[in-house]
């Protein structure tokens, strides 16, 4: 998607790690004319798989999650949390994850009122790294019953293990954007 590869090329930041900072336009503050671009490319990449549920997981997944929503005859868009809460009760959908970006492992849960047999589920994420994340989301789906359509990710790091294993695994993924390397703090895309 040539339009998110400018806006990274423009307005990432390549930090220390392996770390790229999008905060300016898909994270943090979003820019909303470039997540409906998003949306609407998921939504050729995904056209006529029965999409009729959003999986994500908090925070940065959202916002992403709900404007691709949109595109998807507004199919609700569920996310699973990171940490327990006292609004959310019942039983409980629970798989364990490790952060890349964190470097910590914790359990990530939605409730079994939201994902059921017969749903087919399509998985949104802003970044894609080791692939830890989308594991514990595909179980959750797994547990439910319900099925995965596949995986949209915005940001894929190539250079990681997350998306070759992945599609080892016969996930349909789509990333649109996939980084190759960082090259003397710039971001070098993989060609297709």
């Amino acid at each position: 998607m040539e339009l998110l590869k400018q806006r990274i090329l423009k307005d990432g930041n390549v930090k220390e790690g392996n770390v790229l900072k999008v905060d300016s336009f898909l994270n943090h503050q979003m820019d909303i004319r470039l997540l409906d671009e998003i949306g609407k490319e998921f939504r050729r990449r995904f056209d006529g798989q029965g999409v009729n549920k959003i999986l994500t997981i908090e925070a940065s997944g959202i916002g992403i999650a709900v404007v691709v929503a949109q595109h998807f005859d507004y199919a609700p868009v569920v996310f699973a949390k990171k940490s327990k809460s006292k609004n959310l009760d019942g039983e409980l959908y629970t798989s364990q994850v490790t952060s890349f970006t964190r470097g910590t492992t914790f359990d990530v849960q939605v409730s079994k009122k939201y994902l059921n047999p017969g749903d087919r589920v399509l998985i949104i994420d802003d970044f894609l790294a080791k692939g830890q994340a989308m594991m514990g989301l595909l179980d959750i789906v797994a547990q439910s019953g319900a099925e995965t359509v596949g995986c949209g990710i915005v940001i894929e790091k190539g250079f990681q293990e997350g998306g070759q294993m992945l599609r080892e695994r016969g996930i349909h993924l789509e990333s649109l954007a996939i980084i190759d390397r960082f090259e003397d703090g710039h971001v070098v895309f993989r060609d297709k």
